[in-house]
């Protein structure tokens, strides 16, 4: 039985969008069994879809080589279970060579990271992602941050491209966000997509579900499915009383410990998996690991976490 398309299995997940960490050796080379093992007890924890390669799994720091093999191994974790989507970047040439390389690889779509550097106008933007969606079969969805901020009229355009099927937004801007929502529905009926890209988005997607976005990233969900699960549940059947309990006891402090630091949104989560059990290696340069102090706060915030799942 062939899978539905991407689109239509996003639309209705099951589970936390999961973004796995990757897996590095003592010697700092990709350790290929260990970044298995983490997709695979993602899947089996119920993420409704693995997203290979992206910002929490170091897209920046890995070689097209590296980067095929690691969407290769999602790919074959996955088998089918559940959709991979990988990461694509920098200019438009390069972002054209991962895409290439992730469908070989055998993923099921593309994220589109912002291009590397250049602060460009809406025209270029749209010029450079409409590129991206003509060069593979792979469906394509377009993150939103940094240098890569959009009007309504550009997302419009970008949803009436064939291949593109949604907006994840990095940024934060409700108001702006609102617009986009608003102007897609309006000029181009249809099911384009949308997901809370923002760090930590569950800190978040009580606001985000206000405007209609459901869909979010959980990089929680790399070393404490439990938790994210929970909170993913009970947005799900309208339990805001969880909600809220899991926002004030562990989220918070979560994201108040993750400011700490700079690059902490990728090296704490690192940090978290490793304290879960699974050795999954430090982050390369350019981020750094957190502090030895910084590492016991957050295994007594998951110790927490945990004790908060058996409250009622």
């Amino acid at each position: 039985m062939t899978p539905a398309p991407l689109a239509a299995r996003l639309c209705v997940p099951s589970g936390p969008l999961f973004f796995p960490v990757t897996a590095y050796g003592p010697d700092g080379s990709v350790d290929l069994d260990t970044y298995r093992a983490h997709v695979r007890r993602g899947i089996e924890a119920g993420a409704a879809a693995v997203f290979a390669c992206c910002g929490t799994g170091e897209f920046h720091a890995l070689t097209p080589e590296e980067f095929e093999a690691c969407v290769g191994a999602a790919a074959e974790e996955a088998d089918g279970r559940v959709p991979v989507v990988a990461g694509a970047g920098y200019g438009t040439a390069l972002a054209v060579r991962y895409a290439r390389l992730a469908q070989a690889a055998g993923a099921d779509g593309l994220l589109a990271m912002p291009p590397y550097l250049v602060i460009a106008g809406q025209q270029g933007l749209l010029r450079h992602y409409r590129e991206l969606a003509s060069a593979t079969e792979l469906p394509v969805i377009v993150y939103q941050r940094d240098n890569a901020v959009f009007t309504p009229e550009t997302v419009v355009e970008l949803a009436r491209t064939e291949g593109i099927i949604g907006l994840k937004d990095g940024l934060g801007d409700l108001d702006l966000m609102q617009r986009i929502v608003s102007a897609v529905r309006s000029e181009v009926p249809g099911d384009f997509l949308y997901f809370n890209g923002l760090p930590t988005a569950e800190q978040t997607q009580l606001a985000y579900r206000g405007i209609g976005i459901t869909l979010y990233s959980s990089a929680v969900f790399c070393f404490a499915p439990e938790i994210a699960r929970a909170f993913y549940d009970a947005l799900a059947s309208g339990d805001d009383i969880t909600a809220h309990r899991l926002l004030d006891g562990f989220y918070r402090p979560f994201v108040e410990l993750r400011a700490q630091g700079r690059g902490y949104a990728v090296a704490l989560v690192k940090a978290g998996v490793r304290l879960r059990g699974l050795d999954v290696g430090e982050v390369r340069p350019p981020l750094h690991e957190p502090s030895e102090d910084h590492v016991k706060q957050l295994a007594q915030l998951i110790e927490r976490g945990y004790t908060l799942l058996d409250e009622k």
